[in-house]
């Protein structure tokens, strides 16, 4: 029975150094995908990387805030035209988590931030740009899993979003895109933490 309290007692102290107030959170996590599709002689190519880096600053045991980023790069390839698409973001977020037990933490970021678009369509010798900015706002809830010593996994199957961009056109006469996105239980990302 004794060595039941000490394990817990252990397990405990290891998870408080996780969710400490003062320390400093940097987690990212990044996503690949190449898909190949042929279809009567003709082959559809398509390429895309994304990184999304945080760096936080925990000021109470419950609070973070800190900044964030994205990356996203997506090539298509449609036989003789190509379209590249390079998005990138950068704002805010405010977090607040809530330990479970000496493992699990349950948490939600409120992120918000300027984020722009640029988009090339490639037609043999023609070439076309197009170029967005905008902003965004979305809330996320996730688990982290406590792996050892403030290093961890997080967990979230989707969230809430609504985000703009507003494109300059060739002429100047842009479109506006806003989209608003329900996302619980549509999407699942992994991403890797840890506490300083």
């Amino acid at each position: 029975m004794k060595k039941i309290f000490l394990i817990a007692a252990l397990a405990m102290i290891s998870f408080t150094n996780a969710q400490k107030k003062g320390s400093v959170l940097v987690m990212g996590s990044f996503n690949y995908e190449s898909q190949k599709v042929s279809n009567s002689g003709s082959e559809t190519t398509n390429n895309s990387f994304g990184f999304a880096p945080k760096v936080g600053y925990q000021f109470h045991q419950n609070w973070t805030v800190g900044i964030e980023a994205g990356v996203v790069t997506d090539k298509r390839d449609f036989g003789n035209t190509e379209y590249k698409t390079n998005n990138f973001s950068l704002g805010g977020f405010l977090r607040y988590s809530k330990p479970l037990n000496q493992t699990f933490s349950a948490y939600a970021d409120l992120g918000i931030g300027f984020q722009n678009s640029k988009i090339t369509s490639s037609t043999g010798a023609f070439s076309a740009i197009n170029k967005g900015d905008g902003f965004y706002i979305g809330v996320t809830p996730a688990i982290f899993i406590n792996v050892n010593k403030g290093f961890g996994l997080n967990f979230n199957i989707g969230g809430l979003g609504y985000n703009t961009l507003n494109f300059d056109g060739n002429n100047g006469n842009g479109d506006t895109v806003k989209n608003f996105n329900v996302s619980f239980g549509q999407a699942f990302s992994v991403g890797i933490s840890k506490n300083f």
